[in-house]
């Protein structure tokens, strides 16, 4: 493909694209092929020589489109939303023109140096403490990763490794003697356990395993809002104390995957206060994947106060803030925790700047060696919708939720709100004469739903108990879209409650 050709194909693409976006509400939410679909279709080994580009637009058009679930569908009420938007796309092609590896500062200067901005201007737009900016009083400062499973993971490293090198730095390092600090890290090593509450989403547990280390998840209670309190850290970090285990991070949630759920965090901070500044003391990541982005709004700022006692924060702006997939938005409170656990300077990677640590070289604050040019997105983002403009959408999403949490409640023959909208996150329950026809009903009438493909939900079990989740975050779900899901919620529960049993 010549450069005119070029051209006009990618013309032509934009304008398909754009169409794409314009009719995806009249699109079904799920694709309807069978695992397996598409080998059948494709030959069974590449092309010997070049096709044309007409042939491969014709497939995308006719093989890959139709195993497309759009998550750009103001149905889709699924999982959290993946959310894009035209200024983030345009970024894209611009960093994908800008293609590169971008692991040091002076493979792309811009590279590194917007994202150090951008970070810094989005922590100020979350209220983030200000040891998290750049040239905060600790030396943080803010990376962007590929997804809050990567985050965790890579904190966790950082977490370990800063533990170990508190509890054991009584010893001499070792130089050709009986190797005895290295004994004592590896002893460590196998008493090592990461925390998360039984609401965490699966990444903390995911991350411990590749790690070789423990996990252990802290129950939570519908009394307490599914939130991880204060004194049930307290009571599960002296319980693995006495046992001879040593917790060295925890997991704390604002907005945990199953009901948006909340986490105690003055409490946990408070119950943690024995350990700081100690060589016990505990790493504390707040996972924030999707809820973070709600932080934009002045009446949930004073959530983010309590993140100054900790160690870690992440969310998502490819979730809630218009901003294509991959973008995981990181910040820790010192950037050396990072660095110690992350640095490697073999030869081929030192230069004048590097070496005499004039710049920031975030390939030493992840885990992959190259990076992307993500902070483009970020930054035509932040510019084309503005602070305000955000924290509108933000709260288009908020309102549709409380929407359709008001329909459930004056519908209490039917339904029960199990949890109440947050953040955009509303589940609920159809009735019953006991719990287990309760789960019956409501598990048929999720099903129903997404057999039909007219809406993709969720669902999901706490504590036993069986609850569909509707999240309303996507950008072009409306009013009229939840007026006709709960018309629909209606239809098939009074199908359910009414039959005979």
């Amino acid at each position: 493909m010549d450069s005119q050709e070029f051209r006009e194909a990618a013309k032509a693409a934009i304008d398909e694209i754009t169409d794409y976006y314009d009719t995806v509400g009249s699109q079904r939410v799920v694709s309807e092929v069978k695992p397996g679909y598409l080998r059948p279709l494709l030959p069974a080994s590449a092309p010997l020589d070049p096709e044309p580009w007409s042939a491969i637009h014709a497939d995308v058009q006719s093989k890959i489109l139709p195993g497309i679930t759009h998550w750009a569908s103001p149905r889709f009420m699924a999982f959290f939303p993946c959310s894009g938007s035209y200024p983030a796309a345009l970024a894209e092609m611009y960093s994908n023109a800008f293609n590169g590896a971008h692991f040091n500062w002076i493979c792309s200067p811009a590279v590194t140096e917007l994202e150090t901005v951008v970070m810094d201007w989005l922590a100020q737009a979350l209220a983030l403490p200000e040891c998290y900016l750049s040239g905060g009083s600790t030396h943080g400062g803010g990376v962007i990763h590929g997804s809050a499973s990567e985050a965790i993971l890579t904190v966790m490293c950082a977490a370990r490794d800063k533990y170990l090198a508190a509890v054991t730095a009584h010893l001499a390092d070792d130089d050709g003697d009986d190797g005895e600090k290295e004994d004592e890290l590896w002893r460590r090593r196998s008493k090592l356990v990461a925390l998360g509450s039984a609401g965490s989403h699966s990444s903390t547990k995911k991350a411990a395993q590749i790690l070789g280390v423990r996990f252990v998840a802290i129950p939570v209670s519908e009394d307490a809002g599914f939130a991880l309190t204060g004194p049930a850290v307290a009571r599960a970090v002296a319980d693995l104390r006495a046992r001879g285990l040593e917790p060295f991070y925890l997991t704390a949630t604002l907005g945990s995957t199953d009901v948006c759920a909340v986490d105690d965090f003055a409490g946990i901070a408070e119950a943690l206060v024995p350990s700081a500044g100690t060589p016990q003391d505990i790493w504390v990541h707040v996972d924030a994947a999707y809820a973070g982005s709600a932080l934009l709004l002045e009446e949930n700022q004073a959530l983010a106060v309590p993140f100054a006692h900790f160690h870690s924060f992440n969310f998502n702006p490819h979730k809630w803030m218009l901003t294509t997939f991959d973008c995981s938005a990181v910040w820790v409170r010192r950037r050396a925790w990072l660095i110690e656990a992350l640095s490697i300077k073999p030869p081929y990677l030192r230069n004048q700047f590097s070496d005499n640590e004039l710049v920031t070289d975030y390939r030493d604050w992840q885990i992959p060696l190259g990076r992307r040019f993500r902070s483009l997105k970020l930054w035509f983002v932040l510019r084309s919708y503005g602070v305000r403009g955000l924290q509108a959408h933000i709260r288009r999403g908020v309102a549709l939720g409380e929407s359709l949490e008001a329909k459930l409640a004056s519908r209490p023959d039917l339904f029960s709100v199990f949890t109440a909208a947050r953040f955009g996150l509303v589940t609920l329950r159809v009735t019953g004469a006991d719990e287990d026809e309760i789960n019956a009903r409501t598990e048929r009438v999720y099903e129903g739903i997404n057999a039909s493909g007219e809406f993709y939900l969720t669902s999901t079990i706490v504590n036993g108990k069986f609850a569909i989740r509707v999240c309303t975050g996507v950008e072009r779900v409306a009013e009229e879209h939840i007026q006709r899901l709960f018309d629909v919620l209606v239809e098939r529960a009074n199908t359910e409650v009414g039959k005979k049993q």
